[in-house]
């Protein structure tokens, strides 16, 4: 009966690029969804959906596709929208340069300024996505990104993962989803238990966790400097090393790691459970690529959230140990550190509020359900 109520009131059909940061925050969107009434399915490739065994729950379907298909939804009078999963900054840089509206020259130096209109804070040409700052790099992802934008203005929706007051994306435990400790669905094997016992016996605020995402890459000199970092602030840290990246980790950095007893490496982690825990602590940032880098530059100069570790080769990426060590000690018991977490804590409320009955993003989140039931095709197969 539940069930056809809900196929009655509307089903939503999500469809997303397929890697672990793109999936998470579209899988919290469904679960909201679900909670309003709706009846959700979450469609991903088939390459993909043998890869993994979802454990959606929360009344998720989980359907796979093609690897390839055709556009083609709107000649059958489906409604639809876009879903983005980055910041908005990053957006409106990206959307601006596919309308031509910001031109980048590569022959200027990185330091240069780039003013764009609606950012809040100049930019330089290095804290563009680098997949504009750095001419030619990765054309097949460039174009992948701005073919999002190419007819923006013709969803009936449009979807950010933000919030009115600070455009960061924002994922931790709200208590809005009833027993919510897992996305669900995980290209990567967690070790949770590992993971949560060891964390669980740290005391709060003295455990550094250290992670790159699914897809960024790091070669072995960036991974000794970060891994002695790392030891040299004397700090217990979690390391999230993915199973492809495991080989440039050498045995003598891993039997520092090991008998100095302060930090965990682990393939991945359970990622709702520990941002929870980390919700309110400040950032390091070491962007690597795409939109990492715009990001770190509002964590550090916008949001005052974090900072960003000095790079000293912008070819190779390479920071240095001490870097890392002192911006470490710095954001867990410096002076900037403290006010960091002040503004964290403020960004937290605001969040919260947001996310709450009546806020902002819940006000929204109503008015698109209703908007989805009266604009619902007749006949139309649920």
């Amino acid at each position: 009966m539940e069930k056809m109520r809900m196929e009655k009131r509307g089903h939503v059909l999500m469809i997303r690029y397929p890697s672990q940061g793109h999936i998470n925050p579209c899988l919290q969107f469904l679960k909201r969804l679900v909670s309003k009434g709706l009846k959700t399915t979450f469609v991903t490739t088939n390459f993909i959906y043998k890869s993994i065994k979802p454990k959606l729950g929360h009344n998720i379907g989980v359907e796979s596709i093609s690897d390839g298909y055709d556009i083609g939804a709107k000649q059958f009078g489906l409604v639809g929208g876009s879903f983005f999963t980055q910041s908005c900054a990053v957006n409106n840089i990206y959307y601006q340069f596919e309308k031509g509206l910001l031109k980048i020259d590569h022959n200027t130096v990185t330091n240069s300024d780039v003013l764009i209109p609606g950012l809040p804070i100049p930019l330089q040409v290095s804290d563009l996505p680098s997949f504009l700052s750095v001419s030619g790099t990765y054309p097949a992802y460039l174009k992948l990104v701005l073919n999002q934008f190419i007819n923006a203005e013709e969803a009936d929706w449009i979807f950010i993962n933000s919030f009115n007051t600070l455009e960061v994306q924002v994922s931790y435990l709200d208590n809005r989803i009833e027993d919510d400790n897992d996305y669900g669905l995980n290209l990567f094997q967690p070790d949770s238990s590992i993971c949560m016992n060891w964390l669980n016996s740290r005391a709060n605020g003295t455990v550094v966790y250290v992670s790159f995402g699914s897809m960024a890459e790091l070669n072995k000199e960036q991974m000794e400097e970060l891994a002695m970092g790392l030891i040299g602030s004397n700090f217990y840290f979690l390391w999230v090393v993915k199973e492809s990246e495991e080989h440039k980790l050498s045995c003598k950095v891993l039997g520092e790691i090991e008998t100095g007893n302060k930090g965990l490496v682990v393939k991945w982690s359970p990622q709702l459970e520990v941002h929870a825990l980390y919700l309110g602590i400040p950032m390091v940032g070491i962007p690597r690529w795409t939109d990492q880098t715009t990001n770190a530059k509002f964590i550090e100069d916008e949001w005052r959230v974090g900072i960003r570790v000095k790079v000293i080769d912008d070819k190779k990426g390479i920071w240095t140990r001490k870097d890392l060590e002192a911006s470490i000690r710095e954001v867990m018991e410096g002076a900037r550190g403290k006010v960091m977490k002040r503004n964290l804590s403020k960004w937290r409320q605001l969040a919260q509020h947001a996310v709450g009955i009546g806020g902002s993003s819940d006000q929204n989140l109503d008015e698109f359900v209703a908007k989805l039931i009266c604009s619902r095709v007749p006949n139309a197969e649920s």
